[in-house]
């Protein structure tokens, strides 16, 4: 069977939407192909912002049936399968595998405060020392705090993370994928392993917490139970199951280059082979979350695309046209000096009005809130690519390596004022994709299980071959200059509240 007949299935699951793919390697570059898409939006249950997991499952089986049933069209075989997801979230299962609760979304309003009451017990210096991992409220460990305070349920025996859960349910088999695990700040950042002294000293149960894989390696096969018509019996493997992982696996980095997985979260950082905990990293709260196949992702979590996305939300709830190609448009054509915002100011998390707490930190900085979409959505971006020159700014002297431009992946890399945005304010020049970056750095782990590719720079060179991406080089001009000072000056009033 030649490779270019081997299909592969990847289950990508975005903080509110989800994707099932085909995917495989041809001769003239990768293969990819959607086969569903559907949404999940957390809701309020039992008095918590929960995800509707029956739902979200529901969903998968019948993604994954379709691509089946394409791949019989195709009449080419399925030889595996990869979830990935977001980060941080977590369900509870009994000894039989079944979900006790729906889990708990990371915007849910209860989790303010989580860290401070962790830091009562152990000091916020000392966590960051044993987990290498920033500190976010949204943290998997913050979350288990509010969590232990009204009780976990009755018969809780397992604590799996979101793509941890649907391999349960294909599979049979539970485990806790490596790079989705170290989101949590649960992890040693020296053995990989647990902390289960940390977690003691919190008042959590460590028992919790239970077999560890790596990228790469072979769960099982989809059983009878798993319930997908299709495939029973094709492996599912453990691919980076965080999805900036697998975003990370799929870029074509070169070395000296940071990266922006580009999507609701921005993910800026750059690709190191170890991880790097100091008093300064700590300072500058990077994390260190595990990659693919012994790598790091040394980076900072940005409050991302998420701020405008919500105020087109808004927006469209108003009657207005905020198609996302004219609104860039119209941002393109504002001329004149540029208002900004502190991207990652908390109350942009969750707030009941985007539109309403971008207003307020304006009029707190001394900026005249704008009166059209464009503009607001200007400020944003402007924002973003500034809060991005900051973080990559400041990368060379805690590595002490040089850096000579910048990979956008991801959704966002087809947003071309960023682009341009993000390449004057850090002076790199910028390229942008793979916009699929996520899928396909699920496939790829697929294919170094199965054998098609030797390694990690073996399959980033397949896909840099194939790929055409001009740089985007930077245009300084005197309003950017004058923005960069004003930002700089909100960044340091906001940043550590």
């Amino acid at each position: 069977m030649s490779e270019d007949a081997t299909l592969y299935a990847a289950v990508d699951l975005g903080a509110g939407s989800g994707r099932v793919f085909l995917g495989r390697f041809a001769d003239d570059g990768p293969w990819l192909e959607q086969i569903a898409r559907f949404r999940y939006p957390p809701r309020v249950s039992r008095g918590r912002l929960r995800w509707d997991f029956a739902a979200i499952i529901g969903e998968i089986r019948n993604g994954l049936a379709a691509a089946a049933s394409r791949a019989g069209v195709l009449g080419h075989p399925i030889v595996s399968l990869g979830i990935d997801s977001w980060g941080v979230d977590y369900g509870l299962v009994d000894s039989a595998g079944q979900l006790l609760q729906d889990p708990i979304c990371y915007r849910d309003d209860a989790l303010a405060g989580a860290m401070e009451k962790a830091f009562a017990r152990v000091p916020r210096a000392e966590i960051f020392a044993r987990t290498g991992i920033q500190l976010l409220s949204i943290n998997t460990l913050f979350q288990l705090v509010v969590h232990a305070e009204t009780g976990f349920p009755a018969g809780a025996s397992r604590l799996l993370m979101i793509p941890d859960l649907v391999t349960l349910a294909l599979t049979g088999r539970a485990v806790n994928e490596f790079t989705n695990a170290s989101t949590s700040q649960m992890l040693s950042i020296t053995t990989g392993t647990w902390d289960r002294d940390l977690l003691g000293r919190l008042g959590l149960p460590a028992d919790l917490c239970g077999d560890i894989v790596h990228a790469g390696e072979t769960v099982g096969p989809v059983t009878g139970k798993g319930d997908v018509q299709g495939l029973s019996g094709v492996p599912v493997v453990a691919v980076a199951t965080h999805d900036t992982g697998s975003a990370v696996a799929g870029a074509p980095i070169e070395d000296g280059w940071a990266y922006i997985s580009s999507g609701t979260w921005s993910l800026v950082g750059t690709e190191l082979s170890r991880p790097l905990v100091n008093e300064r990293v700590a300072a500058l709260n990077f994390t260190n979350e595990g990659g693919a196949y012994g790598t790091t992702r040394f980076l900072r979590n940005v409050m991302g695309l998420w701020i405008l996305e919500s105020c087109r939300a808004e927006w469209a709830t108003s009657g207005l046209d905020v198609s996302y190609a004219h609104l860039l448009e119209d941002v393109a054509a504002i001329e004149g000096p540029r208002a900004v915002v502190f991207p990652d100011d908390t109350r942009f998390l969750h707030p009941p009005s985007m539109i309403d707490a971008l207003c307020a930190q304006l009029r707190e900085t001394g900026q005249q809130p704008p009166e059209t979409p464009a503009a607001l959505a200007r400020i944003v971006l402007d924002s973003l690519a500034l809060r991005y020159a900051s973080i990559i700014g400041s990368i060379p002297a805690l590595t002490g390596q040089s850096l000579q431009g910048v990979r956008v992946v991801g959704g966002g890399s087809q947003n071309a004022y960023l682009n341009q945005a993000t390449a004057t304010t850090t002076g790199l020049p910028v390229v942008a994709g793979p916009v699929e970056a996520t899928v396909l750095g699920n496939v790829l782990v697929q294919g170094i299980a199965r054998g098609r590719f030797g390694s990690l720079a073996n399959a980033r060179r397949y896909t840099a071959a194939h790929l055409d991406a001009p740089q985007v080089l930077p245009r300084p001009t005197p309003d950017w200059r004058e923005a960069s000072n004003r930002y700089a000056d909100i960044e340091r009033r906001f940043a550590n509240r």
